[in-house]
């Protein structure tokens, strides 16, 4: 009788296939990622570039990418920098975007509040009341007599004529001003 060539009794430990290796479809996703997270360096400003942990010849294939106008060449340089990224620690650089990211959004939402303390701190005097009860250190003289200036400035803004430009020093100075106060209720 001839031996089952396909028998399945054999012991599975002696198979040449490996479990822990990923598939070519893992292996092909991976790329793609890693091609992608060239693709977003690729935008990056040089002076970020130079805040992440990459390489001298990545940096210097990023920068040439950017500074490629053809599209062909563009995609093929952006290809190499995709092949080397794959020696690059790409979960160190995907945290420090995440971080960029997030803290960008914080910091608009963080100037789109003191945008709004100003229009109602022009608008309102119980605005500043309430500014001046929750920062008790801040000169509240000088704060008073910065939001008049705005105000007066804002007046002599809406009877300009046509084509004029408006003035913004005191509105800007206003906004510098909040933008430095010290954390609610801290003291000097």
């Amino acid at each position: 009788m001839k031996p089952d060539s396909y028998s399945t009794t054999e012991d599975p430990a002696s198979d040449d296939y490996d479990d822990d290796t990923p598939s070519k479809s893992q292996v092909k996703r991976e790329m793609l990622a890693l091609l992608d997270l060239g693709h977003t360096l690729i935008e990056l400003s040089p002076d970020r570039l130079k805040q992440l942990p990459i390489a001298e010849r990545l940096y210097d294939a990023i920068r040439e990418a950017q500074r490629t106008t053809s599209r062909e060449g563009k995609r093929r340089q952006a290809a190499y920098v995709g092949k080397l990224m794959r020696d690059a620690p790409a979960d160190e650089i995907r945290r420090q975007l995440e971080v960029w990211a997030k803290g960008s959004k914080e910091e608009t939402a963080a100037m789109h509040r003191l945008e709004l303390m100003r229009e109602r701190l022009l608008a309102d005097d119980e605005a500043l009341t309430r500014l001046l009860t929750k920062y008790p250190s801040v000169d509240a003289q000088a704060l008073r007599s910065q939001i008049r200036a705005a105000r007066k400035e804002e007046q002599a803004n809406q009877q300009l004529q046509p084509g004029q430009d408006p003035q913004r020093k005191q509105y800007r100075a206003l906004f510098q001003t909040l933008k430095n106060l010290p954390p609610a209720g801290a003291t000097e």
